[in-house]
């Protein structure tokens, strides 16, 4: 529809992953885990005691082989104790955990001096966690003290190999948001969680909610390998866990200012002139090489205030720490010309956000941990014409629409250490999201007008005539979302084996989601044909405009809806030390996914959705100095909320096509004569809600990938560690919509069923691409449903939802040895079939599993090649280096080739309109157009520099920083218009043209106190 041992000495071998930058090796992925694991060896009948920051003790005995284990641990520093009949004989002091992975503490010997002699001795370099499997980067909170980075939760995804940024046009509405990709996969296809909990957007999973900057005490980013206990996500996880109090108080703040004097400019942007084929013209011949967009002082600015606290409420058992961040951004965006009424909007965004976590350790066996969360956008704007005759500003237009979005969280978990080897875990939570729009002194009775520079120049002099309303869609103002959650856990050790098992369920639900036409609900299209003689639909019955070739579309869409969704698992996995040197994991997840239309009827109902995981770590030499690591895994994605508007509920999207004789004071068409039959929808949307029994396929299965990744992990010398992987992922099934029901029909009449016995569908159906989808048709008289199953063939198409991804990363890191660390990481890859995923970058559409793709067979040909998320090459460095002991410098580095470029027009070499969509087929100017084959976007290179001062005077407690962004300042297009035609044989001015581009440099000035 239109992502070693020493000579009797202790080994701490603390994972690369806990290092300042642990970046990309491998435990099993619990990507909606809090805790770590602190393991090692000794010997046989000793005991190991691990006792927390936060008043956690725990012990183990040390097995028949020499291992020990102790999971579950919640995050902070650890003093662990070596002890032989009761006597303690060792300590570890300040050893720190990591999220998912596990920290090597081992206490080993060569011969049988005694215990009461050893010495301690750490390696110069953390050793590689073979204790791990999965494929992940963690980012702790050093590392984002040190680094240059966005204060995002994507902006620090973006670290990890494999992860792009996602089309702009996807960009929510909180100032500086972006999306990312994961692996080749779109980027709707992840997950986010805080401390354990999805908090991925409920309504379209286009995002998620993040913590305040300053309250993250770990981000994890998965790029696959996940672990059977987590699935719905076949692009990436993003993972973070927050602070918690301790017995010590820590408190402090920061405020951050981003001037206006610091921010440059983005390019302007002109109207392309490109050389046309013969026969082919612009609408509008005069805007060729003219100014489309004037970026002329399209700055933001932005002050940020961080304020954080937390310690013990109760020495050893109760905690607390609470974070509080308030953002302002305010700016100034000039429209494009070739918007309804051009205009400079200044606008303000306000970005609340609060963190609070209270721990209760019950007893030495039971913990309780209670998380709440709150993070809101609100944006508001003012608009004044802008004359692009003479770059001026005139008289105040209105309001731009005022919106207000976000959630609040609310999380508890609780953990019994049953016995030392049986633990269980209970997690609940429930996000309440917002998502309000109104648009404050709007004239109800203002029509918008798009194309308004097509107006007929007879008519109005070659002035366009507009009005004050630039708002095309708004939101039902009572709009929001609810989720909540349940997952069990429990995990068992004996012997060799680590048995797990468990349950994970989500229920999601919206209210009055969707959009409409602003105005009186409808919207009126200026046009322009080059040649009038020709029809501007026959699919549709639309005829020639005739004269000059002027004509006019009154256009209304109305998709207001609510709907619901449940999400179930049960999973159970086996972590199996075969031996001292071989870990292997296996586990099998079965994934439910039911969703419900507005009255509550089911129209997807998958069951029995088995997702087998395997995966392996070998410590080739058994000293942690060099592993190899590997995962073969399938990963099944749900449909969100988002689906049901314009899939399972009544909707209406229409045109209705005239040639007019005047133009009213309000931009109004008059003296209007139909060139068509009347309103007519190319995919059937009339307002009619569909049968839920019958809007999807029948034995329709959800969308699910396959993953394999084979990767190393090695020390080289003492500082360093290099590693390669290699990564493939195949989609095996997609789900999208499929609108010409042409072909349905006459299968019907060649299986003896009459057409006007049945109910034949009245919008789009959705079906799985590439496989034999049956669909009811509900009989006329009531009494039940005919069958109908069509194949590939069936619809005309040639193939199959394809997408494959291969990738080799490599990577050479510096640990943070206390004055330096850096990493680099290449990625070769190639994202390459006939479908993006669950949305369409190209044209910026985000009707999850409801794109234009597929919507008939015409619309795939010539689909086949790269797909938009594909980056053949990226290039990524960071690092910092203390160069005094009150100054340290950093970097980051992303350099990567561009996004291949799309040519969207009519069909074939005769301008055809088969299936009544316009300029949408992978045809221009009658030649074939798959994606990437008119060329790529620019490489993007982006250098980010940061330099902080930490004076002797404060006790390093006190920071001044600057950091600088785009240091070089590229202003590359990353999103171009990619609609070739306005009409058969008439180039759109805006074909090529420059919507989005690079951040411009900006620049941040930081102090913070920390005690």
């Amino acid at each position: 529809m239109s992502f070693r041992m020493l000579n009797r000495a202790v080994v701490l071998r603390r994972s690369t992953l806990a290092a300042a930058l642990t970046m990309g090796l491998a435990g099993v992925a619990f990507a909606q885990s809090t805790t770590g694991t602190i393991f090692g060896q000794a010997e046989s009948g000793e005991t190991v005691t691990v006792s927390g920051s936060t008043g956690i003790s725990r012990s183990a005995t040390v097995d028949d082989s020499g291992r020990y284990r102790i999971s579950n641990l919640p995050l902070g520093t650890y003093t662990v104790t070596l002890q032989k009949a009761g006597a303690t004989v060792d300590t570890r002091n300040n050893v720190a955990i990591v999220v998912n992975a596990g920290t090597e503490v081992s206490f080993v010997a060569t011969n049988a001096q005694a215990l009461a002699s050893v010495t301690v001795t750490a390696n110069a370099l953390p050793a590689i966690d073979v204790s791990s499997v999965d494929s992940r980067t963690v980012i702790t909170s050093q590392d984002l003290d040190r680094l240059p980075l966005g204060r995002s939760a994507e902006a620090i995804a973006l670290l990890a190999p494999g992860v792009v940024q996602g089309s702009d046009y996807f960009s929510g509405q909180k100032a500086g948001s972006s999306v990312v990709s994961f692996g080749g996969s779109s980027v709707s296809e992840n997950a986010y969680y805080i401390n354990g909990y999805n908090t991925t957007d409920p309504l379209s999973s286009l995002g998620g909610v993040g913590l305040p900057y300053g309250a993250i005490d770990q981000q994890e980013i998965y790029t696959g390998g996940y672990s059977a206990m987590y699935g719905r996500s076949d692009g990436g996880v993003i993972s973070q866990v927050g602070k918690r109090g301790s017995n010590d108080w820590h408190f402090g703040g920061q405020v951050m200012w981003s001037p206006k004097f610091l921010a440059e400019d983005p390019k302007n942007a002109l109207y392309p002139n490109n050389s046309l084929p013969a026969g082919f013209g612009y609408t509008d011949d005069s805007l060729p090489g003219t100014q489309y967009r004037n970026r002329k002082g399209n700055v933001k600015w932005n002050t940020t205030y961080d304020a954080y606290i937390g310690g013990p409420l109760i020495k050893d058992k109760l905690f607390f720490f609470v974070a509080a961040e308030a953002e302002k951004q305010e700016g100034k965006s000039t429209s494009s010309a070739a918007v309804a009424q051009p205009n400079n909007t200044y606008y303000t965004y306000n970005i609340p956000k609060y963190y609070a976590k209270l721990d209760w350790n019950i007893n030495d066996s039971n913990i309780l941990e209670l998380t709440g969360i709150s993070n809101k956008t609100s944006y508001e704007g003012s608009q004044y014409v802008y004359d692009y005759q003479d770059n001026t500003e005139g008289e105040f237009l209105g309001h731009d629409t005022s919106t207000k979005t976000g959630s609040d969280i609310y999380v508890a978990k609780y953990t019994s250490y049953i016995t030392d080897s049986l633990t269980f875990s209970a997690t609940y939570g429930q996000n309440r999201a917002i998502d309000y729009s109104n648009v404050p002194g709007m004239d109800p009775n203002a029509v918008y007008l798009s194309g308004a520079s097509n107006q007929d120049p007879s008519i109005t002099g070659g002035t366009p005539i507009r009005n004050g309303n630039t708002i095309l869609y708004v939101k039902n103002p009572n709009a929001k979302n609810k989720t909540h959650g349940l997952r069990l856990d429990l995990e068992y050790k004996l012997g060799d084996h680590t048995l797990a098992a468990g349950i994970d369920n989500m229920h999601f639900s919206a209210s009055d989601e969707g959009q409409q036409v602003s105005g009186p609900g409808y919207a009126w299209i200026y046009g322009h044909a080059t040649n009038p003689a020709t029809p501007l639909s026959p699919s549709l019955g639309v005829g020639a405009p005739g004269g000059d070739g002027y004509y006019v579309r009154r256009y209304v869409f109305t998709t207001t809806t609510s709907m619901s969704v449940d999400q179930k698992a049960q999973y159970i996995e086996d972590r199996w030390q075969i031996n001292d040197k071989f870990l292997l994991s296996m586990g099998l997840r079965d994934d439910q996914f039911t969703n419900y239309n507005a009255v509550g009827k089911a129209y997807v109902d998958n069951k029995n959705q088995w997702a087998p995981r395997l995966s392996f770590s070998w410590d080739v030499f058994g000293d942690s100095t060099f592993k190899v690591f590997g995962n073969l895994g399938r990963y099944y994605l749900a449909l969100p909320n988002s689906v049901a508007i314009r899939g399972a509920s009544p909707s209406t999207f229409t045109y209705e096509y005239f040639t007019y004789t005047g133009v009213d004071a309000g931009g109004n068409p008059t003296g209007l004569s139909p060139i068509g039959p009347g309103p007519v929808s190319t995919n059937g949307e009339y307002g009619v809600a569909p049968d839920a029994k019958t809007v999807t396929a029948s034995n329709l299965k959800s969308q699910y990938q396959d993953e394999a990744i084979l990767g190393f992990n090695k020390m080289l010398g003492t500082d360093w560690v290099y590693g390669a992987k290699a990564t493939l992922r195949k989609l095996e099934t997609a789900i999208d919509d499929v609108c010409d029901m042409d072909p349905l029909i006459n299968k019907a009449i060649s299986q003896g069923i009459d057409p006007d016995a049945v109910n034949l569908p009245s919008s789009c159906l959705i079906f799985n691409p590439g496989e034999t989808n049956t669909f009811n048709l509900a009989r006329a008289d009531g009494s039940g449903y005919e069958k109908i199953s069509m194949s590939t063939k069936d619809w005309g198409f040639s193939t199959g939802a394809k997408r494959k991804y291969y990738a080799l990363d490599l990577f050479l890191e510096h640990p943070f040895d206390g004055k330096w660390q850096a990493r680099v990481d290449y990625t070769f890859s190639r994202s390459y079939g006939n479908t993006e995923g669950q949305v369409l970058s190209t044209i910026g559409q985000d009707d999850i599993s409801k794109t234009q793709d597929w919507d008939a067979a015409s619309l795939m040909v010539n689909s086949n090649g790269v797909l938009s998320n594909d980056r053949t090459h990226q290039l990524k460095a960071y690092g910092s280096y203390q160069v005094a002991p009150e100054w340290m410098v950093s970097g980051a580095v992303r350099v990567m080739s561009g996004a291949p470029k799309a040519c969207l027009g009519y069909y074939g070499t005769d301008e055809g309109n088969p299936v009544g969509y316009d300029s949408s087929y992978r045809f221009c100017a009658g030649k074939p157009t798959p994606l990437g084959s008119v060329g790529r976007l620019p490489w993007q290179e982006i250098v980010d520099l940061g330099v902080t001062y930490r004076p002797a005077f404060g006790a390093n407690k006190l920071a001044f920083s600057l950091n600088i962004f785009n240091v070089f300042n590229q202003r590359k297009p990353t999103v171009q218009d990619y609609t070739y035609e306005d009409a058969p044989y008439t180039v759109s001015n805006t074909y090529g043209a420059t919507l989005y581009q690079t951040t411009p440099r900006y620049g941040r000035l930081a102090v913070s106190y920390d005690f």
